[in-house]
């Protein structure tokens, strides 16, 4: 992250190169004016952050306050505000304002004292959301009658969080008690009276909301996206009376929540990156420990060479974030099959904990979901949930809906659980390296599964220390111009799975769930997805009468996971395969030298090869 300190403390934003559409040569136009110093400044740090805020600086290690936290000069910022035509952003993490300017204003300001540099926004023009679809009037009235839960959508909110590990948790009593958890997202519609987030209101749970798009605290109006991405975290389904709760949605519904509206369904482009950088410094201030953002910028604004965590606005405010105490978490994004197909910021900053989707039928890559490497060849995404998974809608039922929206979400809950069993004392970058190592593949990774699905029990096995190192499950054999990998034969039995005897806490017994729907007949797999899932943070309901069709947790079968990787570790190339003979996989062994290494996982053993 040092890389980065220059960046940050002057606010000079990179501007794309030339090919997206530039600013007008006459009208108004955005601009980003950063300032050279913060001389003079008073700023007293109890009086700025909140009693949390600074708890979790003391609990981190951290200084009670740094050259970021001050405020702007006023002087600095009154002298811009007297010369164009409207302020729209004051930063105190980049000395910076963001204002409506000509280019004559422009240029005066560059002449005033204290100024360091003035940037013209890249876009001025009005962005209405990639590849929204539009729902109609029919489709509308099907969202809103369906407030019951079919038997299979009640096994995928099950498996959604056991999938991670809720057992786990729940024997150690982690619910995400003690952890404030920002949410960054269009809109938190019904949010307020939903049933399922019943006991998030009684415990008043919600601590703070604020629209940064409209300047209000109101954020319950609006998009719904960000019900749907809350649900992940604290929702809960029905229970069997009004005196108990029922199974959770996510794993953090005993959390502490802070509500954002960051993005609108339309909006003006790079609004919405001002409105999370001011969001981000907002979540500090009330002492977030976590940022959980389902948004994720791409092709409307950046070029693919430019998803690196350097270029974007968001990208930059999300490290800064990190240096602060606070874990981002983010969606990787949803354009795994389209002509994008990489991931979008601020997944793509290196500080920035991306989460890649699953599908909860195979348990591997669902297409939709956005692949990595960084443009810079970092690994992302960097761990991975289901991609598809159940939650509350705005119209106070539940549905299932796709998206990495709703991965990312999971796995902040998961982080949240590590965070309150470390008494709050990780930083937000060991928090960052434990969820990473947790992944069931570690140390084994790939452009579409990162480290794989994060487990609770690796989670909490490595706070006792390393984790045991397991006996080989396979050998690799060497002939003349191959290298072959050919399992072991005791790997090839299938593992005993223990069944469970006692139901957990919150299960619902069978004469309790008269609220289930009927049963929909299950299809083949893998699930069946919407032919372009919308971006991120403009996901909508899955195709209707196509459930996954899901195993009993955990009966994934056994795959064999290998890549070929150079020097750096950058990946030439991955591949799963099914475990269905003794010899899986055969490689070149010329593939294998020059720096490159053959990196295989079966079973929880990884493996590597060179010559």
């Amino acid at each position: 992250m040092r890389t980065f300190l220059l960046l940050f403390l002057t606010g000079l934003l990179i501007v794309p190169e030339a090919g997206r559409a530039q600013v007008p040569a006459a009208g108004p136009a955005r601009y980003w004016v950063s300032f050279r110093d913060k001389a003079g400044v008073q700023f007293d740090p109890a009086r700025y952050f909140s009693p949390a805020a600074q708890a979790r600086r003391r609990r981190q290690g951290l200084p009670p306050a740094d050259f970021t936290d001050r405020p702007v000069r006023p002087d600095y910022v009154a002298a811009v505000q007297a010369r164009v035509d409207t302020l729209t952003l004051v930063s105190r993490w980049f000395n910076a304002v963001a204002c409506r300017a000509t280019p004559a204003q422009a240029t005066a300001l560059r002449q005033l004292p204290g100024v360091a540099a003035v940037v013209a926004w890249p876009l001025a023009n009005r962005l209405l959301p990639a590849r929204r679809q539009a729902i109609n009037k029919k489709e509308s009235a099907a969202r809103v009658s369906r407030l019951g839960v079919s038997p299979a959508d009640y096994l995928l909110a099950r498996q959604q969080t056991a999938a991670l590990g809720r057992a786990d948790l729940s024997r150690a009593g982690l619910l995400g008690q003690g952890v404030r958890i920002a949410v960054f997202d269009v809109g938190f519609r019904g949010a307020d009276w939903h049933p399922a987030f019943r006991a998030l209101r009684r415990d008043k749970h919600i601590v703070a909301t604020y629209d940064f798009l409209k300047n209000q605290p109101q954020v319950f109006r609006g998009g719904s996206h960000g019900t749907e991405v809350l649900g992940c975290l604290a929702g809960r389904l029905p229970g069997p009376d009004t005196l108990h709760l029922g199974p959770a949605l996510g794993l953090a519904p005993a959390a502490t929540y802070l509500l954002a509206r960051t993005e609108g369904l339309a909006s003006e482009r790079y609004r919405e990156e001002e409105a999370w950088l001011r969001a981000a410094e907002w979540a500090d201030q009330q002492g977030a420990d976590i940022i959980s953002s389902s948004l994720a910028y791409t092709e409307q604004r950046y070029f693919p060479e430019q998803m690196d965590g350097r270029h974007s606005l968001i990208g930059r405010a999300a490290t800064l974030a990190a240096r602060k105490g606070m874990l981002v978490v983010s969606a990787a994004g949803n354009d795994g099959d389209d002509d994008w197909v990489r991931i979008g910021t601020p997944a793509d900053a290196d500080s920035v904990l991306a989460v890649g989707g699953l599908d909860p039928a195979t348990g591997l890559h669902v297409a939709f979901s956005s692949v990595g490497p960084s443009a810079d060849r970092r690994l992302k995404p960097d761990v991975s949930a289901f991609g598809i998974v159940l939650t509350a809608n705005a119209s106070g039922g539940f549905e299932r809906v796709e998206g990495t929206s709703f991965s990312a979400p999971l796995v902040a809950g998961l982080a949240a659980c590590a965070q309150q069993a470390s008494g709050g004392k990780l930083t937000a970058m060991e928090l960052y390296r434990q969820v990473r190592e947790a992944g069931e593949l570690y140390p084994y990774y790939d452009y579409a599964h990162g480290y794989g699905r994060p487990e609770a029990s690796r989670l909490l096995a490595r706070r006792l220390g390393p984790l045991p190192a397991l006996a080989p499950t396979f050998d690799f054999v060497v002939h003349d111009s191959l290298v072959a990998v050919v399992l072991r034969p005791e790997a090839t039995v299938p593992a005993a799975r223990p069944l469970p005897l006692v139901a957990e806490t919150d299960e619902l017994a069978a004469g309790t769930t008269d609220w289930l729907a009927p049963p929909t007949p299950a299809p083949g797999t893998p699930t069946p997805t919407a032919p372009n899932v919308a971006p991120v943070g403009k996901e909508h309901e899955a195709p209707p009468g196509s459930p996954p069709a899901l195993p009993p947790y955990p009966a994934y079968p056994a795959r064999l996971y290998w890549h070929l990787a150079d020097a750096r570790g950058v990946l030439h190339r991955y591949e799963v395969r099914a475990a269905t003979q003794r010899l899986v996989v055969q490689v070149p062994r010329r593939l294998a030298r020059a720096g490159n290494v053959l990196r295989v996982y079966y079973q929880g053993y990884t493996g590597q090869y060179a010559e």
